[in-house]
């Protein structure tokens, strides 16, 4: 099987990052990238929600030319090339597909899971705690779900969902005796505890917490830009009873579409 347009790519980043190529491609480097590897890789996401498979196409575009980009930047400084990047990711997928590739008998994606797991620790023999190898990088909400999960994985987890509805509740009281003592760092830390612990809530439901919050921010930006819509006057001149007639406006009406 022969992939033409992909090692004509390969070759089109080797020219521009070579004497007589870009200034800019040239002048990058993995720190430089680090921004728009983030920024691609979230607007592939956003290209899968929309289901749009030309604007995903073209985003996974991007996401790939973050990845042979780093590629040539190593493969200049003598470290990889895009080729071991690419047998690395092969050798991994063989190895924790054994059920594919090998003899091991799997009854279900429960037990894909389990088995990744069990050889993924095999591979990271350096990691000693459960906490190790989670990313720095993503956002904290995305870490918090990890780290949750990691947790369960050894059995610190809840006993039954009512104990942990006494801790959200308990964590929010905290907030609240924080709060009267106007003491900022205090407040910081229960706010940090009542996310946490909601994060684990929505695990227990089997809820993506990362999930969950896009979808109620992409609903607030729905109905607000509805609100907008209907205003009569600036916003700026509405009071909280104005604008709370106004919310429920625009929430009804976008319910009835």
């Amino acid at each position: 099987m022969n992939y033409p347009n992909l090692e004509k790519l390969i070759e089109v980043i080797r020219v521009l990052r070579s004497e007589n190529g870009c200034p800019w491609d040239r002048e990058q480097t993995h720190t430089s990238l680090r921004p728009n590897m983030i920024e691609e890789a979230y607007e592939a996401v956003d290209a899968i929600d929309e289901k749009s498979p030309a604007h995903l196409r073209e985003e996974l575009g991007d996401v790939l030319l973050q990845v042979l980009l780093h590629s040539q930047i190593a493969s200049e400084a003598g470290e990889f090339t895009i080729e071991d990047v690419a047998k690395e990711l092969k050798d991994k997928l063989i190895h924790r597909h054994p059920h594919v590739f090998g003899d091991t008998k799997v009854s279900s994606a429960d037990d894909v899971v389990v088995n990744w797991d069990k050889l993924k620790q095999e591979e990271k023999k350096e990691r000693k705690s459960q906490m190790d190898g989670i990313s720095k990088a993503q956002s904290a909400l995305m870490s918090a779900q990890k780290i949750s999960k990691r947790a369960v994985k050894v059995g610190f987890e809840w006993d039954k969902v009512e104990t942990l509805w006494e801790c959200v509740n308990s964590e929010l009281k905290e907030f609240k005796e924080a709060c009267k003592e106007n003491d900022l760092a205090h407040m910081e830390d229960e706010m940090g505890d009542i996310l946490f612990a909601v994060v684990n809530l929505a695990r227990w439901h089997k809820l993506d917490a990362e999930q969950c919050l896009i979808t109620a921010n992409n609903k607030f930006m729905k109905r607000f830009r509805k609100m907008e819509e209907l205003a009569e006057k600036p916003l700026t001149e509405y009071s909280f009873e104005e604008f709370d007639l106004l919310w429920k406006k625009a929430k009804k009406e976008l319910l009835h579409k």
